[in-house]
């Protein structure tokens, strides 16, 4: 059974994490599963691809939400091979009002 007490009680908390993905993670469709993803969570931000073949990403939104899309960054898609995910917690802004692909 689940009980909520109160509007303090059902809020989830906002969180904003960094992230840079390695492995084979550029030319497989990532950036726009990423956003896909995101956009289907309701998390903001963005991502791109880095020079040095990696991606990088911001996502901010519910704790809940943000875990899930860094789940899928593990993952990527299909043709994607993810060899590390670095994840950095950073002080929620509320800046982004969409997810976007940075070129």
């Amino acid at each position: 059974m689940l009980k909520y007490f109160g509007k303090e009680e059902f809020a989830m908390s906002k969180i904003r994490v960094h992230v840079y993905v390695t492995g084979k993670v550029q030319g497989v469709f990532f950036r726009q599963n990423t956003k896909r993803q995101a956009q289907g969570c309701s998390v903001c931000g963005w991502v791109s691809n880095l020079s040095d073949g990696r991606v990088e990403a911001v996502f901010e939104g519910e704790d809940v939400a943000v875990k899930e899309v860094v789940d899928y960054c593990h993952r990527g898609p299909s043709f994607a091979k993810v060899e590390c995910v670095e994840v950095f917690f950073e002080d929620y802004t509320g800046v982004f009002s969409d997810f976007r692909i940075v070129v």
